[in-house]
């Protein structure tokens, strides 16, 4: 079997910066009340029209594409994650090969939100290995800034959010102990309510139990969205911040052990650990509990914000442009997200 390596990767932010104190003119919030419960200073949102969760990813895709020395018409397989495709459906996969003029090759949509890209590479180490393709592009992309409750009521949530997209490009290598070492992926739906949005969905707001929604008395139809909900804030994101933290401090650290047990590697041995940039106080807290210098943790939701299944490739893709990811170095790539699910990937660069 073959060895996948990340042989290109590439990111893109949109220019609409949004400060802390620009939101102030939407809802009842503070430079303070953000820093001090998220750590993030900015965030980017896309152009309202002509900028999407696809249009991004090309723009990502083009970069990491280049620097993999390979051209669009030689990637044989294309994994989208994102948590805010173009459409209900097709996925943004299809999307993406048709922008890029690709060959009719296959493309895979993951819904793992922040957790989307670890599986995603997971998946593609898999194809890597088997040998059954040569040039996977994973991608992650969100366009947050559409669908968010910009107001005082949505404010817990929309605050965190921001736009962007990044991507690699895995390739086999035959080089012994380099490439991606080991993936671990996990999930425990039993709090799948407690981050979420429930509509438009197939369930009607069935599992919510005594909080679903009453629906039109008609036989069928009219149950994807109302006018109501639209109103009242159930069609916005739902976040328990409390409960999502307590999960998320406890997971991360117990993945990234498991990888490196895998491995027979200690926690000292990680050169670059790059956590989902959820909330900059999980980051401490795993930084802490792991015992890891500064210097061995990269965060940049402080700029950008929580980007969901793109901020790992984004946060990849700027420490390796810092120049903080080296040859040789072990790097550990982390996520916890909605689910709830959580993964870890473990690379010698």
């Amino acid at each position: 079997m073959f060895q996948s390596k990340i042989a290109g990767l590439g990111y893109y932010v949109p220019k609409n910066v949004y400060t802390n104190n620009d939101l102030t003119r939407f809802m009842d919030t503070s430079d303070e009340w953000i820093q001090e419960r998220t750590g993030i200073k900015e965030r980017r949102y896309a152009n309202r029209i002509g900028e999407t969760t696809t249009s991004m990813a090309v723009e990502a895709s083009k970069i990491a594409i280049e620097r993999a020395n390979t051209t669009a018409e030689e990637i044989d397989f294309v994994i989208f994650a994102t948590l805010s495709p173009d459409y209900y459906f097709p996925g943004c996969g299809v999307l993406l090969q048709r922008e890029m003029g690709m060959k009719e090759i296959g493309a895979l949509d993951v819904r793992n939100q922040c957790s989307g890209f670890v599986y995603a590479l997971s998946i593609a180490d898999q194809f890597i290995k088997t040998g059954m393709y040569k040039n996977i592009l994973v991608v992650g992309s969100e366009k947050h800034s559409f669908a968010l409750d910009f107001s005082t009521r949505g404010r817990a949530v929309s605050v965190i959010f921001g736009d962007g997209a990044g991507a690699v490009v895995l390739q086999p290598t035959s080089e012994e102990g380099k490439g991606i070492l080991s993936t671990h992926l996990h999930s425990d739906g039993s709090e799948a309510e407690k981050l979420a949005m429930y509509y438009p969905g197939a369930s009607a707001g069935y599992y919510l139990g005594e909080n679903m929604p009453e629906w039109p008395n008609v036989e069928l139809g009219e149950m994807l969205m109302t006018k109501e909900m639209l109103e009242d804030g159930s069609a916005f994101p739902y976040m328990d911040g409390q409960a999502v933290f307590k999960k998320a401090v406890v997971k991360f650290p117990e993945v990234i052990g498991e990888a490196l047990a895998k491995n027979n590697l200690k926690t000292t041995d990680i050169d670059m650990l790059i956590p989902h940039q959820a909330n900059l106080r999980i980051s401490q807290f795993v930084q802490k509990t792991l015992g890891l210098s500064d210097d061995k943790v990269f965060n940049n939701i402080q700029k950008y914000g929580n980007t969901t299944a793109a901020s790992v490739p984004i946060a990849l893709c700027e420490a390796w442009e810092e120049g903080r990811i080296k040859d040789g170095e072990l790097v550990c790539l982390a996520a916890f997200g909605a689910g709830f699910t959580w993964g870890s990937a473990l690379i010698r660069w």
